[in-house]
């Protein structure tokens, strides 16, 4: 979808554009609600804007639509295919593989939501050492860092979206 047609649409069909990016009704009411943008730049920055600070309710919602890293996102929906997209270098095979499980476990284990990262444009390398430095955090340290992930991948996926 183009700027003009999402500045045109009706506030539902524009909320549905969304949805996919992150899956937060407050970031979507108030992006759907400051239309019209002049650029998709402008968009994006107000996205930014729009996303901090996101309350750890918001973060735990969106968060249960991810897949963990170095699993594929089942499904048809858009989110499940912008997921599997920004993933695409991630490999699945090999030591560096296991040790991401591995890592997705023990981050799990230890933070109680599933490891997020944005994957797009990232090895499996870069993903795995990014990984095993946050597996240092506390639960107050890694929470900013959780949202600020999300938010990089809310405004890729929705720059995506507009100029594809």
């Amino acid at each position: 979808m183009d700027l003009n047609l999402f500045n045109a649409a009706s506030a539902e069909e524009a909320a549905a554009v969304l949805r996919p990016c992150v899956d937060i009704q407050r970031w979507i009411d108030q992006i759907v609600q400051e239309r019209p943008f002049s650029s998709v730049d402008e968009l994006a920055a107000f996205a930014g804007r729009a996303a901090h600070p996101w309350s750890v309710e918001e973060i735990d919602g969106a968060l249960a639509h991810h897949p963990r890293i170095g699993e594929r996102a089942a499904g048809t929906s858009t989110e499940a295919g912008m997921s599997r997209r920004e993933q695409a270098g991630v490999d699945q095979s090999g030591e560096t593989a296991r040790r991401i499980r591995a890592g997705n476990e023990a981050y799990e284990d230890k933070f109680g939501r599933v490891f997020l990262i944005r994957a797009a444009g990232r090895s499996a390398g870069e993903i795995l050492a990014e990984l095993e430095r946050r597996l240092g955090h506390s639960p107050e340290d890694e929470l900013p860092v959780i949202a600020g992930q999300l938010r990089e991948i809310a405004v890729l996926r929705l720059r995506g979206v507009l100029e594809a």
